[in-house]
């Protein structure tokens, strides 16, 4: 009986908990010295059809011409291995790929110098996309 009256209670309460339209996202409690930064994740894909494409040499070179003069405060690169579905056959695609993070200065060009790279490696490299990622993160250095 007690557990058929929780089970009920929990019900009621969860039928009755307000909806929202929209997520919130809650704010970022920032300690020490830590401040609430945007931080951008770029991931290059590195194949050119269905072969290796961008050489370490080449990454390095769009690096230095592209990245580095938007972002020259720091920035993270990692090498990955991603993955995704080809539209047309279906099949499951892995690639070498490098992840690129970014801390962002937090003004107003942020967008526009992200936009600037995602487009130059498309066009430099013959890429159908970039991932972008951007997030709130409690940052320090």
């Amino acid at each position: 009986m007690r557990l058929g009256v929780c089970f009920i209670l929990g019900i009621v309460v969860l039928n009755a908990a307000p909806t929202a339209s929209v997520a919130q996202t809650p704010a970022l409690s920032c300690h020490g010295a830590q401040r609430s930064k945007k931080v951008a994740e770029l991931i290059f894909g590195r194949d050119i059809g269905k072969r290796l494409g961008v050489s370490e040499t080449d990454f390095a070179r769009f690096v230095a011409r592209e990245i580095t003069p938007r972002f020259p405060d720091g920035l993270t690169i990692t090498d990955a291995v991603g993955q995704w579905r080809d539209r047309k056959s279906g099949s499951i695609v892995r690639e070498p790929s490098k992840e690129v993070e970014i801390v962002l200065a937090g003004d107003d060009g942020d967008q526009a110098r992200l936009d600037a790279v995602v487009s130059a490696y498309k066009r430099d490299f013959r890429q159908q996309s970039v991932a972008v990622i951007v997030r709130d993160a409690c940052v320090s250095f």
